[in-house]
């Protein structure tokens, strides 16, 4: 059996973010298992002694020039394979980024006398690179990346029929990629709360009993945060809630924007209210999370552009502030409780100490108490 190696499923998320940016796939579907697939059977149509899979980088791509674009070893198999993993390759050079400009399939059976030939990173020394075929992986027309095979298995090189025939296995697999994207984007409107585009209540629940059951099994902590924004009310009575809408999506992408551990869950819960799901944080950790968003907040200026029809942008800044509460499962939930009893004691928790931050006076982080696990909040399952 043919052994190909990709990057872990959190980081192949990242290269399936077209289109809509904002959403963030979370492995319904095993990508790993599909490329590995999509490498095996590229094999069985051309055998070769190695194989890639490279896509460009979707949050650092160049629309404009595309040459300014890297490439990145997403999936591949044969020498040292999983040490190409993750390394990146400028679409200006090699006989794979001459493939990625151009659109058009290449293949040479002398690497040594190649205009185009770059070596590929990582490879051992006593690992020699005859001859590549290289075809481009389409997604909705436009040219995402590469399929790369090196050394066809055999004696000779690759011939035009190995080209035409990888050409038409690219097509399959660029299909099947967009079947892949498709069936991502039904998952997530299930998930997604369609004004900020965050996780919605539903798939908070979800998110936070897995990895409460993680947890259990594993061991760890992790932090709750829940958020209130101060003062929205004003702007809706003043401005309308046109801009109470569009000050929730701006707080949205402020989120994603302070909150960079790809481990965390950011969610609305509803009307103004957020929840942070921050596996791996003790409550130091969460606090300190909260604190940034917090001065974020403070900091930032919103409706800075027009927001809808004839609405001029309005400036405001210093107008809206957040109350946070945070609480942890090692700090607020019973030790050996079922899952669902800690993540109601966890929730719970971190929504009084919210409750407790408006009764302070507002714009502030409160962390949970112990006797906050029986506070009476509505917050429940």
């Amino acid at each position: 059996m043919l052994q190909v190696h990709t990057l872990d499923n959190r980081r192949l998320e990242n290269f399936l973010e077209r289109h809509k940016a904002y959403y963030a796939y979370t492995g319904e579907i095993d990508i790993d298992r599909f490329l590995r697939e999509i490498l095996q059977k590229a094999n069985e149509f051309v055998p070769s002694e190695a194989g890639s899979i490279l896509l460009d980088d979707p949050i650092t791509k160049n629309s404009d020039d595309r040459m300014e674009n890297d490439l990145v070893f997403i999936a591949t198999y044969g020498a040292r394979a999983e040490a190409r993993l993750n390394k990146r390759m400028h679409a200006r050079v090699g006989i794979v980024g001459h493939v990625y400009a151009t659109g058009v399939g290449y293949m040479t059976d002398d690497v040594l006398q190649d205009p185009y030939f770059y070596p590929t990173p990582d490879l051992p020394d006593d690992f020699q690179t005859r001859s590549v075929v290289c075809v481009p992986i389409r997604i909705e027309a436009a040219v995402c990346g590469v399929l790369e095979l090196v050394n066809k298995t055999g004696p000779g090189g690759f011939r035009e029929k190995d080209r035409r025939l990888l050409e038409i296995f690219a097509d399959y697999a660029s299909i099947s990629i967009q079947n892949l994207l498709d069936a991502r984007r039904a998952f997530e409107v299930a998930k997604r709360d369609g004004l900020t585009g965050l996780y919605n209540e539903r798939y908070l629940h979800l998110r936070l009993t897995q990895e409460l059951s993680r947890i259990s099994r594993d061991g760890g902590d992790l932090c709750v945060i829940f958020l209130d924004l101060d003062n929205l009310k004003s702007v809706n009575d003043r401005h309308g809630h046109l801009a109470g809408s569009q000050v929730l999506r701006e707080v949205g992408y402020l989120l994603r924007r302070t909150v960079t551990d790809e481990r965390a869950t950011l969610t609305r819960y509803g009307g103004d209210e957020f929840v942070l799901i921050l596996p791996g944080h003790d409550m130091q950790e969460g606090m300190e999370v909260a604190q940034s968003i917090r001065n974020a907040i403070r900091a930032s200026t919103f409706l800075s552009r027009p927001y809808g029809f004839n609405d001029p942008a309005l400036n405001l800044h210093g107008v809206l502030t957040a109350s946070l509460g945070v609480s942890s499962i090692r700090s607020h939930a019973t030790p050996g409780a079922s899952v669902e009893q800690q993540k109601n004691e966890i929730l719970r928790s971190a929504d009084a100490a919210l409750y407790r931050a408006k009764q302070l006076g507002k714009d502030r982080c409160i962390g949970a108490r112990e006797e906050d696990t029986h506070f009476p909040a509505a917050m429940l399952s």
